[in-house]
């Protein structure tokens, strides 16, 4: 978003081609990478303006990608502004832990399942159903059908999943107790280390 911030002119393009597009039916607007209330104002800002331009309306469900640690801690202020949230565990973990994945030495750090990460991923949800936004979640870490459960448990609304993994994703949430999916994603959330994450969902 900040790239997008700086290069107004074709942020504005690109915001027009998505208007024009809804037209065709529903579209949600998403900003990524959102880490200060002043950044996704100003980009709600230049929304608002390319819809007066092109008096369409129709794009009305905007998303913030909380990606950024920044994002989880403002989550509740980002969420009064927009009507969904969307956790990208792939930047999420990496920003969480510090760790690039694409550094060989330290790449084996690099798990979702930390309860850092887990923490970070309840109080977004949390703070994004006080204000009546839906959450949904992207990344590899969704279209991991062990993973469901935690997931269900935390409270997200939505998966977004890749194509291949969707017939096990529905299978495993069709065979979840809703209780015991809260049961484990509480657990989660009060584990001390990773491995102890991984165990409670029988994951190595």
């Amino acid at each position: 978003i900040r790239v997008s911030l700086e290069l107004r002119d074709m942020f504005r393009t690109q915001l027009r081609a998505i208007l024009r597009a809804s037209a065709r039916g529903g579209v949600r607007v998403m900003f990524p990478m959102i880490v200060s209330l002043a950044e996704l104002r100003d980009a709600l800002a230049l929304l608002e303006e390319c819809k007066e331009e092109l008096r369409r309306q129709e794009a009305r469900e905007i998303a913030g990608a909380a990606q950024t640690p920044a994002a989880v801690f403002m989550a509740d202020e980002l969420a009064a502004e927009v009507d969904f949230f969307s956790i990208g565990t792939n930047d999420l973990t990496q920003y969480v832990l510090a760790v690039d994945r694409g550094n060989r030495r330290i790449a084996a750090m690099y798990d979702t399942l930390h309860p850092a990460v887990v923490r970070a991923m309840r109080l977004t949800v949390d703070a994004a159903h006080r204000h009546g936004c839906e959450v949904g979640i992207c990344g590899e870490f969704a279209g991991c059908a062990a993973h469901a459960e935690l997931l269900v448990g935390l409270g997200f609304d939505e998966l977004s999943v890749a194509p291949p993994s969707v017939p096990a994703v529905k299978e495993r949430i069709r065979g979840l107790e809703t209780p015991q999916a809260e049961l484990t994603a509480r657990r989660a959330v009060e584990a001390a280390t990773a491995s102890e994450v991984h165990e409670l969902i029988g994951v190595g």
